[in-house]
């Protein structure tokens, strides 16, 4: 097999927007070089690029998405870098710019956006379907940006009011140990709504919005026998839903509406081993029309990149523990016949 050949590219990035794309102390090139096989010199507005063909295509492609980026108003962190190899790497089929770079709010200066062509995909899916189901480990962004769509919905009047809910199910601990009143109780499970919802609204007109009915916080339990008309409503924590509370909560859809049902099918918390919702309605509704199944991964986690490590080691030590478990299934099975 023939060693592919080096090259050098000469890379120059618009003087009224290098700063961004090179970030503070050259630190997003540095990040660039890292994730990617090929030496990186700067010298002014100029990028030099040298190392195997393939892979200074790749850094010249990145440099030119960032470089769109940043001609957006959009600023680039080292993360963006990462994120920006992904994208380039698994050849998606749409740009980095496209990706990253789509607004979804905007609020006092900072903007809500994906950062992942995963994160893309699932929020195009979202604008294309009345029912989205974002499936993710912690920090893959499935709440979050059913939060931003969901209040992006309700300022361009495409719904009238929000919906938030999940189940109230205890992460090993009991409801009945926390102190005060059954609200006092609940709140807790609703906590990290409120905290998305803060993000994107300015904090002191919310308890107006949700007094004047327009953004409800509620737990499952309150969905029952309503019909959810011209409502953006969102499921959070699904995975702690059984069968039937899904089924419940799907058939409360009305007209004009949009449901977003999030959860991570491996941090089930229901107790006494109950069958999951989530994992069940996977396989009910996939191929129905109008409902679609995104699958985000620890590739799309967007918090401290330890996040993610932690994902895949989680991730492998559960494939491990299922082939030991198949492999003793065997055994028994073989020791049986014999």
């Amino acid at each position: 097999m023939a060693s592919p050949t080096t090259i050098t590219r000469v890379v120059e990035l618009d003087p009224a927007h290098s700063q961004t794309v090179l970030g503070v102390n050259d630190e997003n090139l540095k990040v660039l070089e890292n994730q990617l096989d090929c030496e990186i010199f700067v010298r002014g507005t100029q990028v030099t690029l040298t190392g195997a063909d393939h892979e200074v295509a790749r850094a010249v492609k990145v440099l030119k998405e960032l470089q769109s980026i940043a001609r957006r108003g959009h600023v680039i962190s080292p993360d963006s870098v990462k994120h920006a190899v992904g994208i380039v790497t698994v050849e998606a089929p749409m740009s980095v710019a496209q990706a990253l770079g789509s607004d979804i709010i905007r609020r006092k200066g900072k903007s809500v956006r994906p950062k992942t062509y995963g994160q893309k995909e699932y929020v195009d899916a979202i604008d294309e379907n009345t029912v989205t189901f974002g499936l993710g480990p912690a920090g893959s962004g499935k709440t979050y940006l059913a939060m931003a769509k969901a209040v992006q919905a309700l300022q361009s009047k495409q719904v009238s009011r929000i919906i938030l809910t999940r189940p109230a199910v205890e992460a090993g601990e009991k409801l009945g140990f926390l102190p005060g009143t059954l609200n006092d109780k609940i709140d807790p499970y609703l906590r990290p709504l409120h905290d998305a919802l803060r993000d994107m609204v300015d904090p002191e007109i919310i308890p107006k919005l949700m007094e004047a009915g327009i953004v409800e916080v509620a737990p499952l339990a309150y969905m029952r026998g309503r019909t959810l008309n011209d409502a953006f409503v969102i499921l959070d924590e699904a995975q702690n839903t059984t069968p039937a509370q899904m089924k419940m909560f799907l058939t409360r859809l009305g007209f004009g509406s949009k449901m977003v049902v999030t959860g991570d099918i491996t941090q089930v918390d229901l107790p006494g081993g109950q069958k999951s919702g989530l994992r069940l309605v996977r396989h009910i509704l996939r191929g129905v029309e109008d409902v679609a199944f995104c699958e985000l991964t620890s590739a799309d986690v967007v918090r401290h990149q330890l996040v993610g490590r932690i994902v895949e080691a989680y991730d492998e030590y559960e494939e491990q523990e299922e082939k030991r478990r198949e492999q003793r299934a065997m055994y028994y099975n073989l020791k049986q016949s014999n």
